[in-house]
């Protein structure tokens, strides 16, 4: 990928601010990019619209493949945008562990809110990255709420890795579960419990619509067995069916009561601070992996090497590479 080119960041923010589409793909495109020419205009860009920021309501959707996350995000976001909202999807799709390629698909299974001009759909590649969020959408959901979307929907992969790094960045999480599938317990890992604000059994519809709500009693039942990461809210359990929209109102007034209460008790802004210094630290160490990695390249490649031989124990590698990077810290500050 080339750095893009010059940037106007003052034109670029103007634009976003407008809910230009070009200049809001463009300046994801930048803040998304590994480059190391595009690191400070996008920075830029992002301290430029900072003020315009905050005021969205952001909710994380994830749920194991084949949960119907995509169905149930178009439905929703359609019926919201029906109700005057502006609704932005950021999708994360997965990235191929063999070749670096992504799906990328999720234009074409959203296609009425993709089309829909009240809307905006971003897929982006999750880069490998823990939970199948994106090492940026953070950065990304500051951009669409400069660009005045009212709700931002984060969309998560569902393969069974930690879901908290998308919990970590939203107001409001959502668990999408099935039913009929074998024992619909072992379905919920404790760590989802604890960080759900949400748990709702989709596709209750047609012959499915009594397992769904046996589904969800046991749901909340195994709800009772945790303790709520909020004095102010128990996570619901709900049934309901993207695809025939039946109970999607439901989901939305708990995210708005979620919301006022969160706020009227200063938990939201305690949450987003909170979301903030952790951000800041996920970054430092992702600056410093990188940094270590550059500075004993060479190294490492040995090491690596003597290590699958066998050859040297994983901690005594550790050893030689720290030993070496203080090193070489040393020496440059010396210089």
């Amino acid at each position: 990928m080339l750095p893009m080119a010059e940037v106007d960041v003052a034109e670029l923010a103007a634009g976003v601010r407008a809910c230009d589409r070009a200049a809001i793909g463009r300046a994801i495109t930048l803040v998304e990019s590994r480059l190391a020419d595009d690191a400070e205009p996008a920075q830029e860009l992002l301290a430029e619209l900072l003020t315009d920021t905050g005021g969205a309501h952001r909710v994380g959707i994830t749920g194991v493949p084949g949960v119907g996350k995509s169905t149930l995000i178009e439905t929703l976001g359609t019926a919201l945008t029906e109700q005057g909202h502006r609704v932005a999807v950021l999708a994360v799709d997965p990235t191929s562990a063999m070749h670096g390629g992504s799906i990328l698909g999720d234009k074409t299974r959203m296609t009425a809110l993709a089309n829909d001009p009240a809307a905006f759909v971003r897929p982006s590649p999750t880069q490998g990255e823990l939970g199948g969020v994106t090492r940026v959408t953070r950065e990304t959901i500051l951009v669409v709420e400069a660009a005045g979307f009212d709700v931002v929907l984060v969309e998560t992969v569902g393969v069974g890795q930690s879901e908290t790094v998308v919990a970590d960045m939203v107001d409001f999480f959502v668990v999408l579960m099935l039913s009929g599938a074998g024992d619909d317990l072992q379905g919920i890992k404790k760590g989802i419990l604890e960080i759900a604000d949400l748990i709702a059994v989709n596709k209750a519809d047609g012959d499915n619509t009594d397992r769904a709500a046996n589904a969800a009693r046991d749901y909340q039942l195994a709800l009772h067995m945790t303790q709520p990461a909020s004095p102010t809210w128990t996570p619901p359990v709900i049934t309901c069916s993207g695809l025939t929209g039946d109970r999607l109102e439901v989901l939305w007034d708990h995210v708005v009561t979620h919301r006022r209460l969160m706020s009227a008790s200063g938990e939201l802004d305690a949450r987003r601070a909170d979301q903030r210094v952790r951000w800041m630290r996920a970054m430092l160490t992702e600056r410093m992996r990188s940094r270590l990695a550059a500075g004993v390249a060479g190294l490492l490649t040995d090491l690596e090497a003597q290590v699958r031989a066998d050859e040297l124990t994983p901690t005594a590698a550790v050893d030689r590479l720290m030993a070496a990077f203080d090193g070489s810290e040393a020496s440059a500050r010396h210089r």
